[in-house]
């Protein structure tokens, strides 16, 4: 919920002005379909042809007219100053290495996820990315009595409907090891 805050404030400034976001996956597309409500063009800068957001993700944010997608791209680096913002940022053709500049007036990154564990480093046992450990179909962790669900645990999927399901088989499995 803290980061849609930050984002509504963030878009605000970016009112009838040009917005990157970089990334392929549903927090990407979402991001991106919401910006439209404010920046006059969205483009979408992904380095594969194809995204990894669900297709509904994909199917709505493609069919807003304010939003444009460079595909096979990368940005290689963002023309700006402190003082003046961003004017641009230089985007690579992943295939052919073509280096382009795209006039724009923010960046918003949507590319990767690091959960928010590192409350529990050194007390439930967390996986090389940080995300926390469960026992196999279940959400119990190392510790007994503490379960884990959601972002921080499913580093497969993280989907709101996902960490809905896993919050709820948490519920019932902290029910469960309550009545015992």
């Amino acid at each position: 919920m803290e980061f849609l805050r930050v984002l509504l404030v963030m878009a605000f400034f970016f009112k009838d002005k040009k917005v990157i976001v970089v990334g392929g996956g549903d927090s990407a597309m979402e991001e991106a379909s919401f910006l439209t409500k404010f920046a006059s063009e969205v483009t979408i800068v992904h380095r594969r042809e194809e995204f990894r957001a669900s297709k509904i993700m994909v199917d709505r944010a493609l069919s807003n007219p304010k939003i444009n997608v460079s595909y096979n791209s990368s940005v290689k680096d963002i023309i700006g100053t402190k003082e003046t913002g961003v004017n641009s940022v230089l985007i690579e053709d992943t295939i052919t290495k073509k280096v382009t500049e795209k006039k724009c007036d923010g960046i918003f990154m949507a590319i990767g996820h690091i959960p928010n564990t590192q409350l529990f480093e050194g007390v439930v046992d967390l996986d090389n990315a940080g995300y926390i450990i469960t026992k196999p179909d279940s959400t119990h962790t190392n510790i007994e009595g503490v379960f884990a669900c959601g972002d921080v645990q499913d580093h497969t999927y993280r989907q709101a409907v996902t960490a809905a399901g896993s919050g709820c088989m948490a519920a019932l499995d902290a029910e469960r090891w309550l009545e015992t």
